[in-house]
C-alpha cells in the first residue's frame, strides 16, 4: 500500500526501533501509549483489516508473537489487554494488535 505508515516502517522509509521483528511480524511501541507498555504487533504483509486476515500461518504467528510479548514484558502477572480495531475504528488501515498494560481489574482505557 503506497501511503501506509506501517508499510513505510517495514520498508525502512520511516525509522523505527523494534521491540521484536522477524520475517513476518514487527513489534514497536505505540507513539501515543495508553499505559506504560503499549506495543503494536504488526504483520509485515499489508493486511488492511482483521476481516481480511485469512492466512492460517500468519494468524498463528501473530498469536505467538503476541503471547511472547506478554511474557517478555512480564504483563502475564500484572494484567494486560490485547485489542484489534477494525473498519472505521482503525486510524491506520493496516491490521495491528495492541498489547496494553499493566491493567488491574478496575483499569479502563480512554
Amino acid at each position: 500500500m503506497d501511503n501506509c505508515i506501517f508499510c513505510k516502517i517495514r520498508d525502512g522509509e520511516i525509522p523505527k526501533e523494534f521491540t521484536y521483528q522477524d520475517e513476518d511480524v514487527m513489534v514497536f511501541p505505540d507513539i501515543h501509549p495508553f499505559k506504560p507498555i503499549h506495543l503494536l504487533i504488526v504483520p509485515k504483509k499489508h493486511v488492511s483489516d482483521f476481516l481480511e486476515l485469512s492466512e492460517i500461518g500468519l494468524t498463528k504467528k501473530l498469536l505467538e508473537v503476541t503471547q511472547k510479548m506478554v511474557m517478555e514484558t512480564k504483563l502475564d502477572s500484572k494484567g494486560y489487554r490485547v485489542a484489534v480495531n477494525g473498519a472505521e475504528a482503525q486510524i491506520i488501515k493496516h491490521l495491528h494488535i495492541h498489547l496494553i498494560g499493566p491493567l488491574g481489574k478496575e483499569a479502563k482505557i480512554g
